[in-house]
């Protein structure tokens, strides 16, 4: 019987095609995609089935989108990055350009609609990292007003550091917003190039108000600009509220250039999270200035690399949990906060998922900030440089435990051959390596993750159904080495350099060089795999499936393209289907893994790399699911302006 329904239906289903009055599939939910993680709280969930681990490797390029902003750095222009996560809300797709244009597009067709142009006036070609803006944020007015301008709201960051309000349907400017459409963002913050301080991740929107954080350089000096956290009225533009992040009994003092702020606080780069039911802002913060050197702190960094739960409406600290004690290793905190509430998991509490740099998940009680499961305190490395008060301990989460190797010393040294292994024994047995959170020192010390992870932006998704996280790392060691002052000063170097990071810190008594762990071959020293991806169970805090993410495809010349993982910046999301989609690595792939047993079921080759995190929409019952990725390239790999659907054919 089951083979005579499958006949018939071969046979209708063809014809059925053809008739243009009926719907395509009707199976399934439809959803858009109307914040950077989907929900405000930043999942990375959606709940589509149509794309399935039956179907997915039927994906084919829907549409395509060059939007023509990208640069090599060779010109008046820096480096481009385009990592955006477009949004999808009211009909219409949302995302920002590296050199800050936002643009609107039907979400079916990649048809322009409208494109904004904020035209900078900084000097785009300066400064230490790639150009990039990841994301932009929707606002509606409760009772919009049919047909008045602006009764919805595109809001978006600039490297002019302006905070700009933008006609939804449109693209104009919101004249009622500040002067013109536009905040400045350099109020109160003093002096400093362009280069050291403006957004690059989406504004938040939380009721009636627009949050935004800042980019600030790493280790250029002491005094380096505010990182301070503000929230303006979505209407006017008025400032709410400000939060300075100093010590609590701690009072700022006005400063040269009409500074208001404090200098040298953590500052807030990367994506913010929401709960609108609570009235909570959750920022994920970075480290005193500078990065690896906190004798000149002074207790500034006590919001340092913590995650922080700030009340919507006034600004005030409700808690912060500190996910490493007096930072000296740029291991702030770099991904968006991930709002969860799963039974089983903390008992059910409402709560969130916070991953840092070093492969640690911690855990959260949203409403207080206490760990759902055990944290440990646990003694680590000290003996740092003259002028250094290391913390003698360091919190480590036991629910899941660390996701990253943290031990590679000259007995852990690899390679393809006994010639590059051989290297990388003699490199390894001449710097400081005693584990993860070995302080930077005169000789050389191993960090093992880097100061790129491990995790990075990318965050993690959540299947809130299933009560599973997806994380993906890179595996790469760097060698931090503090220079004396007088050593320093007289290196031929004027500026920060990236990505080989030589840095001056000026105020310290040190400047630092950084660099990656690798052998005569170019390959790193720690044995592979050099990118995954991970799947944990929330419930049982184990470790459900951890597969190799990347090759050495791009990286390598052919016959060298080698299934030994890659680094990776980007993130993942997660489908009700039951597929995993991440990109983020330095071969140009957009890949597809089976959510429950980490088999990589699709991949799709992508003009530049994809270092950015997907998305993924179904707009009505009628329509198909589509997969949507920003394919542009990073510092490390070749620019590009890419925009890619991919859904499945008719």
């Amino acid at each position: 019987m089951k083979r005579l329904l499958a006949a018939l239906l071969a046979l209708v289903l063809p014809l059925s095609a053809c008739d243009d009055s009926e719907p395509r599939d009707d199976s399934g939910p439809v959803a858009a995609w109307p914040h950077y993680g989907s929900d405000e709280g930043g999942m990375k969930y959606s709940p589509l089935t149509q794309i399935t681990t039956d179907n997915v490797a039927d994906l084919e390029l829907a549409w395509d989108y060059r939007h023509g902003d990208f640069s090599d750095g060779s010109g008046e222009y820096g480096r481009t990055s385009f990592q955006a996560t477009p949004i999808v809300v009211d009909g219409l797709l949302y995302f920002c350009t590296a050199f800050n244009r936002v643009i609107a597009l039907d979400p079916e067709t990649g048809e322009e609609r409208w494109s904004f142009d904020p035209k900078l006036e900084a000097k785009l070609g300066s400064g230490p990292y790639p150009l990039t803006c990841r994301g932009v944020a929707y606002w509606a007015a409760a009772r919009p007003g049919s047909g008045s301008a602006c009764h919805t709201r595109i809001f978006t960051g600039t490297r002019d550091a302006e905070l700009i309000a933008l006609d939804a349907q449109t693209g104009l400017p919101c004249r009622d917003f500040g002067r013109n459409g536009r905040v400045a963002l350099r109020e109160g913050i003093g002096e400093a190039p362009s280069w050291e301080y403006y957004p690059t991740s989406p504004p938040l929107v939380i009721r009636d108000v627009v949050v935004v954080g800042a980019l600030v350089a790493d280790n250029v000096r002491v005094d380096a600009p505010s990182g301070v956290v503000r929230a303006f009225d979505v209407r006017t533009g008025k400032l709410r509220w400000a939060w300075d992040p100093v010590p609590p009994d701690w009072n700022p003092k006005p400063g040269p250039g009409g500074r208001i702020y404090q200098s040298g606080t953590p500052n807030v780069w990367s994506i913010l999270s929401a709960d609108s039911e609570r009235g909570l802002v959750f920022v994920p913060t970075g480290n005193a200035s500078p990065d690896v050197y906190g004798g000149e702190r002074n207790g500034l960094d006590y919001y340092s690399s913590s995650t922080v739960a700030l009340d919507a409406s006034s600004g005030e600290v409700a808690w912060h949990f500190q996910t490493v004690h007096h930072d000296v290793w740029d291991y702030d905190v770099p991904s968006q906060p991930a709002l969860f509430q799963i039974p089983g998991v903390g008992g059910g509490a409402p709560a969130l998922a916070q991953a840092t740099k070093m492969g640690h998940i911690f855990l959260l009680q949203r409403e207080t900030g206490a760990p759902l499961y055990r944290v440990e305190e646990r003694p680590v490395p000290g003996g740092g440089v003259e002028g250094e008060t290391l913390s003698p301990t360091q919190p480590f989460p036991t629910h899941p435990p660390g996701l990253h190797p943290t031990s590679l010393t000259k007995d852990d040294a690899w390679g393809f051959t006994f010639i590059d292994r051989r290297d990388c024994e003699k490199k390894l047995a001449g710097w400081r390596s005693e584990g993860l959170f070995t302080p930077p020192s005169l000789q050389g010390s191993v960090q093992y993750p880097g100061s790129a992870g491990g995790p990075n932006w990318g965050g993690v998704s959540i299947d809130p159904v299933r009560g599973v996280l997806f994380v993906n790392q890179m595996r790469a060691a760097l060698v931090s080495t503090l220079i004396p002052r007088e050593q320093y000063d007289r290196l031929d170097s004027t500026s920060v350099v990236y990505p080989d990071e030589l840095y001056p810190m000026h105020g310290a008594p040190y400047g630092v060089k950084r660099g990656p762990v690798l052998s005569n071959f170019g390959a790193p020293c720690n044995s592979p795999p050099w990118g995954t991806l991970t799947a944990v169970d929330l419930k049982s805090g184990e470790v459900l499936w951890e597969v190799t993410l990347g090759t050495t495809r791009d990286l390598a010349p052919f016959p060298l393209w080698l299934g030994l993982g890659a680094p990776n910046l980007g993130g993942s999301i997660v489908t009700a289907g039951g597929v995993v989609f991440v990109a983020a690595t330095t071969d140009k792939f957009l890949r597809g893994f089976d959510a429950r047993t980490g088999e990589e079921i699709w991949k799709q080759r992508l003009p530049y790399t994809g270092n950015s995190t997907p998305m993924t929409y179904r707009l009505t019952k009628s329509s198909k699911q589509y997969v949507v990725i920003a394919a542009g390239g990073h510092g490390w790999s070749e620019p590009g302006d890419a925009l890619m659907a991919f859904a499945l054919p008719d």
